[in-house]
């Protein structure tokens, strides 16, 4: 069953050809990633997604409901979540206080940086947001500020952030760009427990490693259209993929 359908997305700017006709259906529960190379539409199409562009023509479904012309905000309240590729965080504040501000923003339909200062109702949302870091193993750390952190445990902080708003959908734009391989590897393991079945994952992601971990599924785009979509046995063997991501060297 599909939980994300994309049909006919297609966007311009200043008359350049950015997606052209791009079709997808994301399973639901599944780990889809989407690859290729540098300026090949990705990050364009999750802008799609999330309300930060509008598409020029085609549809983006999301369990049943059009996302096209929601603003951000709604898109989030159904429960579509992205990662970007720098970890988004409020440096200046205690991981507990950034995990608070979206935990609060999702209770309330509203966010405020300094939510988290009233007095209503705040137990059952700080035990959800501390559960949240045990999940993530920043327990720990509750009370550090976020700057202070490595830039893999800033990625589990916001990771922590996006899933203590409870996504239906987590879509994570590049979530290892930067990472040594431990924290790399770290970040895979910690992908592959949260949120089970429950949370279908959308990886747009350069590093193969990542990408064979974690998809079940994997679409190819290059020159803003799909070219190419399977499990990753075959997208490892399809020359088309060879030759528009790696130049024909083999993955």
């Amino acid at each position: 069953m599909s939980i994300l359908q994309v049909k006919g997305v297609s966007k311009s700017f200043a008359g350049l050809r950015a997606l052209s006709d791009v079709n997808l259906n994301i399973a639901e529960g599944s780990v889809h990633a989407i690859i290729g190379p540098n300026g090949a539409g990705k990050s364009t199409l999750l802008n799609c997604f999330v309300g930060r562009l509008t598409p020029d023509a085609g549809s983006v479904t999301f369990a049943g409901r059009s996302l096209i012309g929601l603003q951000p905000h709604e898109i989030n309240q159904v429960g579509v979540v992205r990662v970007f590729q720098t970890p988004e965080i409020f440096g200046e504040l205690s991981l507990l206080e950034n995990v608070l501000i979206p935990a609060l923003a999702r209770r309330d339909g509203a966010f405020a940086v300094n939510a988290w200062q009233r007095a209503d109702g705040q137990a059952e949302v700080r035990d959800l947001a501390l559960h949240m870091m045990e999940d993530v193993g920043l327990a720990s750390k509750r009370d550090m500020i976020a700057n202070s952190l490595s830039r893999g445990d800033k990625r589990r902080l916001e990771l922590a952030m996006c899933l203590v708003q409870s996504p239906k959908l987590l879509l994570l734009d590049e979530p290892t760009a930067g990472m040594s391989r431990a924290d790399t590897n770290n970040t895979i393991d910690l992908l592959q427990r949260i949120g089970g079945g429950q949370v279908t994952k959308i990886i747009i992601e350069h590093d193969m490693h990542v990408v064979f971990s974690l998809a079940s599924r994997i679409s190819v785009m290059a020159q803003g259209t799909v070219i190419a979509e399977g499990d990753p046995s075959s997208i490892k063997g399809d020359p088309r993929v060879q030759e528009a991501y790696l130049g024909g060297a083999h993955l």
